[in-house]
């Protein structure tokens, strides 16, 4: 190889420079395109659902009650039920025939799952018997998911992390708010 060649450069890591084999291929771009389409997305729809729409049913039981146990059930039955219909609501929105974004059933299995386990994450701590550090934990896990989500994001999606964190904590702010509203009312 000549000294000056592209070829050589990035042999040695220059990353200013590409061969032509370093380029990714058509094949290889929609390959990636039909991942991101048929599994990232539908399972990053189910962990933002779950992990977002089981928190008021869950710290609306528990403020109300100050019962860990029954804010576990109440935890669990609303994971289970959130995963169910997202799976049901994603299989059943397209064919993936027009769209390109595949099986159905396997995006709604995808996305049910991904539902099921950002809902029973938070779920989790308040199977401990002490109210306070149920609660304390809850928080923790929490926080660990929307890192987690944000984290997802901008690996796969190309957003920034501290925009995806900021834009999924105040989805969840907001819900917390509201269900810290409807605890302290019952």
């Amino acid at each position: 190889m000549d000294a000056g060649s592209g070829d050589t450069d990035a042999a040695i890591g220059n990353p200013g420079t590409m061969s032509a084999r370093d380029v990714p291929t058509r094949s290889q771009q929609h390959d990636k395109q039909s991942v991101l389409l048929q599994r990232v997305q539908p399972a990053m729809t189910g962990l933002i659902d779950g992990s977002l729409s089981t928190l008021a049913p869950i710290f609306a039981v528990a403020l109300a009650t100050h019962r860990p146990h029954v804010a576990f059930f109440a935890g669990l039955a609303t994971a289970i039920g959130a995963g169910v219909s997202m799976a049901f609501s994603e299989g059943l929105s397209d064919t993936g025939e027009e769209t390109g974004r595949g099986n159905p059933y396997m995006r709604g299995s995808i996305t049910g799952a991904g539902t099921f386990l950002g809902g029973f994450l938070h779920t989790l701590p308040f199977l401990i018997p002490q109210y306070g550090t149920a609660l304390a934990v809850a928080i923790v896990v929490i926080v660990v998911e929307l890192v987690t989500l944000a984290f997802i994001r901008w690996r796969f999606f190309n957003t920034g992390f501290l925009r995806s964190f900021a834009s999924i904590a105040l989805g969840g702010a907001i819900i917390v708010a509201i269900s810290a509203a409807l605890g302290a009312a019952g």
